[in-house]
Parts: C-alpha cells; structure tokens; sequence
C-alpha cells in the first residue's frame, strides 16, 4: 500500500488566506485493489449506462471526518472505471486520490484536490452517495460499518433531500 500525501500532517483546521478554517486531511493508504465479491450496488440513475459499486473492503471514516472508499463503475459491456476516493460531508466535497490500472495496481491522481460535489448532471454517483449514503442531511455515517449496512440497505434511512 502506498502513502497518499495529504493537505497536512496534523489534525485540526487549517487557515488559507482570509478563507475559513478548513478540516486538514490525515495521512491516507491506498486500499487493497478491489474484488468482485465486495462489490455493494447502489442506484444512480436509470439514464446512465453504468453499474456502479463501492468495494465493502475499502470503506473507512478517519479521523479527520473523510468518508474514503473505493468506487467502481461498470459499463454495459464489461469494462470498469476503479478510483479511490474521499468525501467530507461538511463541506460537500469530493476528492480522488488514485485511480485502478488493469494490472490491479493504483496509480495516484494528478492535482489530486478537494472539489464541490455538484448536482447529478456530472459524476452523478458522487451526488448519490453524498446524499443517499454516506452524507444525508440529519447524520453523516460514523463508521465503515455503519456505510456497509446503509449500502446493503439501500440507502440512509435519515437520507433526506438536501438540494442535490
């Protein structure tokens, strides 16, 4: 497994500017490359031609408050896309720390930075997650147990809509 390096190395809130404190980021490790028989489904959309997934063995909740997990999309013929990533709920943003090679290796991503998750036009399996699953309006998920049992479940019995 191969060290991310994160915004910081310390916990707490950090100042950039003038801009309010934002949470930093723990140390991050890639996770195991995924296997099939982890695969959670969830529904995105019936517009999208892609099955999507989050792999059960990668889920954890830091620290530092990020949801990190490893999502699979998979397209009518096969193929998958593989990135492992990070959610803070808080702060409704996303962030990809490695991508999957056909070799079953991670490979971390370029500019690897914090984006605003945005409405179900793009990535809209993010937007699901974020409300459905991992960041619903009343309580975001505390444990990788807890985001297990709501992806097995279908959904964040407390998921409400939040304007995404």
């Amino acid at each position: 497994m191969l060290p991310i390096a994160a915004d910081a190395q310390f916990f707490g809130r950090e100042e950039r500017d003038g801009e309010r404190a934002r949470p930093v980021e723990a140390q991050v490790t890639l996770p195991q490359f995924p296997k099939a028989e982890n695969y959670l489904p969830f529904e995105v959309s019936a517009r999208t031609s892609f099955d999507f997934f989050v792999d059960a063995k990668s889920i954890s909740v830091g620290a530092d408050g990020v949801v990190r997990y490893t999502v699979i999309a998979k397209s009518a013929d096969g193929a998958l896309n593989i990135s492992f990533e990070g959610m803070r709920c808080a702060e409704r943003e996303y962030r990809i720390y490695a991508f999957a090679r056909a070799d079953k290796t991670w490979y971390e991503a370029r500019n690897s930075q914090w984006e605003s998750i945005q409405g179900a036009a793009r990535n809209p399996q993010r937007t699901v997650l974020f409300r459905d699953f991992f960041c619903p309006v009343t309580r975001n998920v505390t444990s990788a147990e807890e985001a297990v049992r709501v992806l097995k479940s279908g959904g964040n019995s407390q998921a409400t809509t939040s304007g995404y």
